[in-house]
């Protein structure tokens, strides 16, 4: 057993032009901050880390800020439609939910599916299904959306076409959020990875993107790494994103920043890739990559202070 132990989240990646102003920018870095605290003290109390991935994937589920959970994005009906993914390093157990909606918290009932089924993931009426079997909280439509949601999906109507969250739009101090994430490593030197995401705006019905995919959104082996990914779910399904950083570690011995170094080349030079992922390895070191001008994250390492970028 090791004291240390490490800790990183996200709520995506893009350009991120709203951040004009001080008081955005304090908005964003403060949500991440409580989510690490948060996170920090239930690793000094021997919390797992796959509970604190849950936990901490699911405060910011809670925050509007972000796309998931509430204040996720619309699809072209105006829905929400929402993925998780969770995976524990120790066994490689994982499971995930694509396609649902008025669930307070998808991460929460992804674990469920890892935990309480023979299954890894479950879809659309089925997920609905088993959520109501485990009693798992539910809330009405006006929960998850938001005017500033409806406002987004207008203008990419307007526009014709699905957007990024974080795409740049011809308002310079529209607000955005993005998809969420956190990886974890506890003082038992097991690691987990949780991703959750309302999607991309104006979306097409039934669309599902990396989030709720084994190794491409998410990924965890304790032999190897934990990883979140965030952007534009497409490009990190057709490169297995997550599970190809794995590998660099697995078959290289590539540490954090070495693996996200590869991991960003493999990413651009296969698709040109849009969006980024954060990373802890199997000795608790911290790292990120990302393809788009801004990554909102946070991170613990090794025990340390709680650091916030973009």
């Amino acid at each position: 057993m090791t004291k240390n132990y490490s800790l990183m989240v996200h709520g995506g990646a893009g350009a991120l032009n709203h951040l004009t102003t001080n008081k955005l920018r304090v908005r964003y870095l403060e949500s991440i901050r409580y989510v690490l605290e948060y996170g920090r003290e239930m690793l000094e109390m021997g919390a797992s880390a796959v509970e604190v991935a849950e936990k901490c994937a699911a405060s910011l589920e809670d925050d509007p800020l972000f796309n998931a959970g509430n204040g996720s994005v619309l699809n072209e009906d105006g829905h929400v439609e929402m993925d998780a993914a969770i995976m524990d390093g120790h066994n490689l157990a994982a499971g995930a939910v694509a396609g649902v909606h008025n669930i307070t918290n998808p991460i929460t009932l992804a674990r469920l599916v890892m935990t309480k089924s023979d299954h890894v993931m479950f879809s659309g009426e089925g997920a609905m299904r088993f959520a109501d079997l485990c009693g798992v909280e539910h809330m009405p439509d006006h929960y998850f959306i938001t005017q500033e949601r409806i406002k987004q999906l207008e203008k990419a109507k307007l526009a014709g076409k699905m957007i990024l969250d974080h795409d740049e739009t011809d308002s310079q101090d529209a607000e955005k959020y993005g998809t969420i994430g956190a990886v974890a490593r506890d003082i038992n030197g097991n690691l987990a990875a949780a991703t959750s995401t309302g999607g991309i705006v104006n979306k097409h019905l039934g669309r599902v993107g990396d989030s709720p995919l084994i190794g491409a959104g998410v990924y965890a082996d304790n032999e190897t790494c934990a990883v979140s990914t965030t952007g534009y779910g497409e490009d990190f399904m057709r490169t297995v994103l997550s599970k190809t950083i794995s590998d660099f570690v697995y078959l290289k011995d590539f540490n954090a920043q070495q693996a996200a170094e590869a991991g960003l080349q493999y990413l651009v030079k296969k698709v040109n890739g849009r969006g980024g992922f954060i990373i802890i390895d199997k000795n608790g070191q911290c790292s990120s990559g990302y393809t788009t001008k801004k990554l909102v994250h946070g991170w613990i390492e090794q025990s340390g202070e709680t650091v916030c970028s973009f």
